[in-house]
């Protein structure tokens, strides 16, 4: 009989914008004695041009295309935490690349504090134009059950302290 046992040595971050996840992540990967990666970071240096930039040229499709294509070669990674782009498991091929390679993380926030934590951000494509609490609240509805059901686990970031939610997932993860 072959039994498929979920490999943890990678982490991976999913959550919308503001939730912590690259800051989270470095913080993270540093007390696990981890790899940090973040997939828009390696993206803009594969690209040399930033996010919004892509965005601008290529559209949101041709910028998932590339997503897609940089989770491909993160998850081959071991011993990373990765923080992936908030629209990254809207994806179904990415979802199975996570699921099949890593443990799942969902930071999760109120649209509130994902709002004031975006509100000075010029480098989020999608909250450009318009009521930015209002883009985060929709996106919020809309992506909160895909995060949910892809998760192995949640934590709630909101008001937390970055240190105080690190050495929640690092019980949780270096649990027997």
């Amino acid at each position: 009989m072959i039994v498929k046992v979920k490999r943890t040595d990678n982490i991976f971050l999913i959550g919308l914008m503001g939730a912590g996840k690259s800051t989270i992540g470095r913080q993270l990967a540093k007390n696990l004695g981890k790899k940090f990666r973040d997939s828009d970071s390696e993206i803009e240096k594969r690209t040399g041009v930033d996010i919004d930039m892509i965005f601008a040229i290529e559209g949101e499709e041709g910028f998932r295309q590339r997503e897609t294509g940089m989770i491909k070669e993160l998850v081959e990674e071991r011993g990373i935490v990765l923080a992936t782009g908030g629209g990254a498991p809207l994806s179904d091929e990415n979802q199975q690349l996570l699921k099949n390679n890593g443990l799942i993380i969902y930071l999760r926030a109120s649209a509130e504090h994902l709002a004031g934590r975006t509100s000075r951000n010029k480098k989020r494509p999608l909250l450009q134009s318009g009521d930015k609490f209002k883009k985060i609240s929709e996106l919020s509805v809309q992506r909160e059950p895909i995060y949910s059901k892809l998760a192995d686990i949640t934590i709630e970031t909101g008001a937390r302290s970055v240190r105080h939610v690190v050495k929640e997932i690092s019980r949780m993860v270096n649990q027997p």
